[in-house]
Order: structure tokens, then C-alpha cells, then sequence
């Protein structure tokens, strides 16, 4: 709607659906757990040029977290999170307690095969099925039109989009670019927690994903993984948990540059005690 009403903040699914039912617009989606940055505001931004009503949600969603310490630590801002919208003209906020995500507990099961087996799905056991639960739930509270992903996430994003269709929900999902600092940086609500020498040190993710794509077909592919992350190991802030090159489809790992396909590297790296995510197309 462009700014024409207020943005109401929403807590109640009754209260969404009714206030969402029976409309003839367009409705975007822009699924978060809060702690909202520019690149949050991307998604929402495009939302809002592509349908006539934005709704963005806020829930920090518990059966997607693997580790307690990660939930408990994971930040909050809601007030912040709500004054941002308001400027960026959302619509609807949708920021619900558990039980009205969760009425009761959640004991669905989803299976996405080799995808789930590899880098996150590796690392993170249970961490797909929870975002799953909780993605299939809001399009269901919601039902958009469209639906709006980072690509930073980029291995969430095929999950979701195979869940879409195994559950064949009429929704098209949108996935935008990756938002950055001017250090290369990826946004992502927990940057806020790195202390300044890991901040200092973060932006050598993304610098080292750029080497590697230059790389790329010219350096034996695996010697460029261990390079890659032996780069960043040296960093005394930074410690690499993966380096992967992957099909961009299926995102099974790449064992030779012959390989048919689009290729793509991804990161995951420990900075004390918050885990940064990257990637970069080769």
C-alpha cells in the first residue's frame, strides 16, 4: 500500500488473517528473526515495489537453533526493529508470541535428501527441519503472493524452495543479492555482537571468497580450498569451520573445475563465539 494507512503491528494470528483476508492486492512476505540492518530493509524495500502489501514478521524462532547458547544470545531489538519498518512504509509487522507460531509442539519431520547433508545441514543438525517448520507455518498464516529471501542464507533458500514445492504452496520466492558493508562484510544481525577486533578482522571472509573466484579454474580446486582456509586461520580473530565448493544447483561439493554447471564457494567461520556465513559465485 506505499505508505496510504499506518503500519499496524500485529501479534495475534486471528488478528493477521483478518486483517490480510479477503484482499484482491498483491501481498509480499518478508520472513525475520529481527534485529533488522540494511540488508533486511533490501528485501523489504523490494517487497514493497513488487506488491501492494508488505508484511514483514519478527520471531526469533526456536526449533531452528541446534545450539541453546546461540538462542539465548541471539539479539533482540524490537523497538529499533519497529522503527525501522514504519520508515521503510511496511504495512503489517507480525511479531508473535511462540504459542501463536507453535500452539502446540511441532513434531513434523521434513526430508530434503542430499541437501540437508551438506555444509549447514552438516554443521547444524535439525537446523533445516526448524526452519522449515516455521517458514511453512508463516506462508500459511500469511499466504502470500510473494515471499522474500537474502541469498546470504543461500542454502536456506533452496530449502525453502524445495519445501514449496513439496508442500506445493502458492507462493513465488524471491530471493535478492547479498547486502555488504563498504569493508565487504555480509549483513547480518549478529555482526552486532563481534567485539572491534573482530570486527576488524570479519571483512577477510568476503576478501578471500573474491580471491577465489578469481582463482578459479586456474589452481587445482581443492589445493584452493585449503589455501582459503589457511588465509583465514591466520587471522587469530577468525576460525574457519568450512570452506566448500559447490554445484549452485544441487550444492553437492565440486571435485574438479570440469565439472558441468555454475559453481559456488561458501564460508562458514567462527569470530569468538558468533558464526559468520558467506558465500560468492565463481
Amino acid at each position: 500500500m506505499n505508505g496510504r494507512i499506518t503500519m499496524q503491528i500485529i501479534t495475534t494470528v486471528a488478528e493477521l488473517r483478518r486483517r490480510l483476508g479477503g484482499r484482491t492486492a498483491s501481498v509480499g512476505f518478508v520472513p525475520t528473526m529481527g534485529a533488522l540492518h540494511a540488508g533486511h530493509i533490501s528485501l523489504v524495500e523490494r517487497c514493497r515495489r513488487e506488491c501492494d502489501t508488505a508484511v514483514v514478521s519478527v520471531f526469533v524462532n526456536p526449533t531452528q537453533f541446534n545450539d541453546p547458547e546461540d538462542l539465548v544470545n541471539y539479539p533482540r531489538t524490537p523497538q529499533a526493529d519497529c522503527a525501522l519498518l514504519e520508515k521503510a512504509g511496511v504495512d503489517f509487522v507480525f511479531m508473535p508470541r511462540e504459542s501463536e507460531i507453535y500452539p502446540r509442539q511441532d513434531l513434523r519431520r521434513f526430508e530434503f535428501g542430499d541437501l540437508e547433508r551438506v555444509m549447514e545441514g552438516e554443521h547444524r543438525p535439525g537446523h533445516f527441519n526448524g526452519v522449515a517448520q516455521v517458514v511453512s507455518r508463516l506462508l500459511e498464516i500469511v499466504k502470500p503472493d510473494r515471499a522474500y529471501f537474502g541469498e546470504k542464507d543461500y542454502q536456506q533458500l533452496a530449502v525453502i524452495r524445495q519445501l514449496v514445492r513439496q508442500l506445493h504452496l502458492p507462493v513465488e520466492i524471491v530471493d535478492c543479492p547479498i547486502e555488504r558493508d563498504g569493508d565487504g562484510l555480509a549483513l547480518s544481525s549478529r555482526n552486532m555482537r563481534l567485539n572491534a577486533a573482530q570486527r576488524e578482522s570479519a571483512p577477510l571472509i568476503y576478501a578471500t571468497l573474491r580471491e577465489m573466484s578469481q582463482r578459479a579454474g586456474s589452481v587445482p580446486l581443492q589445493e584452493l580450498i585449503r589455501w582459503a582456509a589457511q588465509r583465514i586461520d591466520t587471522d587469530p580473530q577468525l576460525k574457519t569451520e568450512y570452506i566448500a565448493i559447490a554445484d549452485a544447483d544441487s550444492l553437492q561439493p565440486v571435485s574438479s573445475w570440469e565439472e558441468p554447471g555454475k559453481k559456488y564457494a561458501f564460508a562458514a567461520v567462527w569470530a569468538g563465539d558468533v558464526r559468520l556465513i558467506d558465500n560468492i559465485e565463481l
